[in-house]
């Protein structure tokens, strides 16, 4: 039976058309009781969902449906290291890498919690000897820099930590990131380096994606032209891998790869040895506090009641918007720019995570899954894109994600940064109508200045507040996003965890290499055909 045929799906389909005229702010005078029910705080995170279209009769059908698709069965699943991807027969056991091993269940295994120690421990010396300068160069220098070399999951979550808790946590060694398959990527980053003291960080599941092991080999080109020999190459490199072998075969020194385990995937990965760098950037100490702050998380996400558990509150707010109220696209607006990658970092969290059209029972959904994920920081992007937000025709969500404090900061700054988080909240749901507005203004009696002026409103949105951004309450808001994403997968009825979507582009992509370096005549559409064309002509300089 199709997810839409459950009795709390056919309810909302009733509510959403009984509320479809409603004004949000309207509801706070109707339910006095609203922001008690959709205002909730956990592990240092405060969630305001009382600007959306909901209230309390639809609040309580997103909860049925929350009972009717067995969610207390489906977080006991993930945590006890059942199969919940079942397209690779993986469990998705991201939760066990910051887990603490006094309240490790019978289901995770001392052995796999084991490996997780024995790996904390590998990353904790290598980040503390890299930190002393204990770790050297083939020439006997010191390490000043290390170079991070991966893409999509090996890459956006790390670069983000990195970047939003660098300044806090200020080290010697310098941290960067290289994923771009265009060499311009990787020449900006090398160009103010030292081949003498960088280090490079190879980050690959696989260790045969093609664009991470290009820049590897031009890394490590950069190297041994430096050095004038191969011999150079194992002191300045590592590689974080599920794939050892393929890591030697580069000739990465065995003693330097760090093992990824199978059962976590890309997007869940930067709690396990990818976050190598972020260890190296913060110290393991700030690595210990990120993992405590989404191992909390995790503890409120197994036991909290749904009323009560703000990961699974915000998958509902999100279904609510995007299936009943036709929310097409859903924007993250971070009110901090130390969190400027965390729009990116979502967005592959939750469209490759469920972007998907096929259920669990092998039948096309006959429902919308997951909305375009997009944003930017505030307030930079209200000088962007929040024009659309507030007069355009299509519909968005937003999630306003708002630190509070920086001591780092002025504070008027930071009050004038507040101000405009709430005040783009707020406008959002209010509007302004144009019979509030002047028009002695007009530019000419052709043009009705009010109308133009006149923004509808009605816009849901959700406030998402912590007091400081600190390790640990960083590492709750990312495991809070996990959480939701697999949550709303639940409810879709499909798999979270893998994403064949992007196989046919590799496919693709590996057979046109091979025909432009002459080994296969491919076959293709004919714009493909004229568009490598073009590029044969330019890059072999044919008139």
């Amino acid at each position: 039976m199709s997810v839409t045929q459950l009795p709390s799906w056919q309810a909302l389909n009733v509510h959403a058309r009984r509320l479809r005229d409603t004004r949000i702010e309207s509801l706070f005078d109707r339910d006095p009781d609203r922001l008690k029910y959709l205002c909730q705080e956990a592990v240092s995170i405060y969630v305001d969902m009382s600007k959306t279209l909901v209230d309390r009769a639809s609040f309580d059908s997103l909860l049925q449906l929350a009972e009717e698709r067995q969610l207390t069965d489906a977080i006991a699943a993930i945590f006890d290291g059942e199969v919940v991807n079942p397209t690779e027969n993986q469990p998705a056991l991201h939760t066990l890498l910051r887990e603490r091993e006094s309240i490790v269940s019978d289901a995770l295994t001392m052995e796999r919690f084991g490996q997780v120690g024995a790996i904390r421990q590998e990353i904790a010396d290598f980040s503390d000897r890299m930190n002393t300068g204990k770790i050297r160069g083939f020439s006997g220098s010191r390490i000043k820099d290390v170079v991070n070399i991966g893409i999509g999951g090996s890459h956006l979550g790390a670069q983000m930590v990195c970047d939003a808790l660098r300044c806090e946590h200020l080290r010697d060694v310098g941290v960067h990131f290289v994923s771009n398959v265009d060499g311009s990527d990787l020449e900006r980053v090398l160009t103010p380096l030292e081949p003498d003291t960088t280090y490079f960080i190879v980050t690959s599941k696989s260790f045969k994606t093609a664009e991470t092991l290009l820049n590897a080999k031009s890394a490590s080109s950069w190297i041994t032209e430096n050095f004038k020999t191969q011999d150079a190459l194992p002191s300045h490199f590592a590689a974080i891998t599920s794939k050892p072998e393929r890591a030697i075969a580069f000739g990465i020194d065995p003693k330097n790869i760090f093992p990824i385990s199978n059962w976590v995937g890309g997007r869940y990965s930067l709690w396990s040895a990818v976050g190598l760098a972020i260890s190296i950037a913060i110290g393991n100490d700030g690595f210990n506090r990120l993992l405590l702050g989404a191992h909390e998380m995790d503890q409120h996400f197994r036991t909290a009641t749904f009323e009560n558990n703000i990961p699974i509150m915000l998958a509902l707010i999100g279904i609510w918007n995007t299936n009943f109220l036709g929310c097409e696209t859903h924007a993250i607006v971070p009110y901090d720019d130390r969190l400027r990658f965390l729009p990116a970092y979502l967005q592959q969290l939750e469209m490759e995570s469920n972007g998907k059209r096929i259920t669990l029972k092998n039948t096309l959904t006959d429902y919308h899954t997951v909305p375009i994920v997009w944003g930017g920081v505030g307030t930079n992007a209200q000088h962007a894109f929040f024009q659309q937000m507030h007069q355009g025709t299509r519909k968005t969500s937003t999630d306003f994600i708002l630190v509070l404090a920086h001591q780092r900061a002025s504070q008027e700054h930071r009050d004038m940064l507040v101000a405009n988080c709430l005040a783009q909240a707020e406008s959002l749901m209010r509007g302004q109508k144009r019979d509030t507005l002047n028009d002695s203004e007009n530019p000419t009696e052709h043009i009705d200045l009010p109308a133009h002026r006149e923004t509808p409103g009605n816009r849901p949105n959700t406030t998402i507040v912590t007091d400081s951004l600190t390790p640990e309450s960083l590492g709750a808001l990312l495991a809070l996003f996990e959480h939701k994403t697999y949550i709303q997968g639940i409810i879709w009825d499909i798999n979270s965890f893998d994403q064949w979507g992007v196989e046919l582009g590799k496919t693709l992509a590996n057979s046109i290499m091979n025909e432009l370096s002459g080994t296969n005549s491919g076959t293709h559409d004919p714009s493909t055909k004229a568009l490598l064309a073009r590029f044969k002509r330019v890059r072999d300089g044919i008139p």
